[in-house]
């Protein structure tokens, strides 16, 4: 499929997850979508690292935190996990649905 879908190395979690991952600190949430999406609406705490420019080795520190990508609906942040599995890191983890998901279960964005 070449990066499209989910593979099998990729973690999905759901947005009652990530709500209680982010709440309890054991998440560092990666929004790879490009700067003006992210501008215009973000999961509050998120960290902008883009698609277009993605690598694993410049993310933040995440120390004992897991490392969840997100983007608009899924596509982009296992695309991110892709270039991760190739690298070798060990982030695998993104939001199932990504934003889109998280807006549908009733969870709060930052906008603007």
């Amino acid at each position: 499929m070449f990066g499209f879908g989910k593979s099998k190395a990729h973690r999905e979690i759901d947005a009652q997850t990530l709500k209680a991952m982010l709440h309890e600190g054991s998440a560092l949430l990666v929004d790879v979508r490009e700067p003006d999406e992210f501008a215009a609406e973000h999961i509050a705490g998120a960290v902008n690292a883009p698609l277009s420019s993605f690598s694993p080795k410049n993310l933040p520190d995440a120390g004992t935190r897991t490392v969840v990508l997100q983007c608009a609906g899924g596509k982009r942040s296992a695309m991110a996990l892709d270039h991760c599995a190739k690298a070798q890191s060990a982030i695998d983890t993104h939001l199932a649905g990504g934003i889109g998901a998280w807006k549908a279960a009733g969870l709060p964005v930052e906008r603007g």
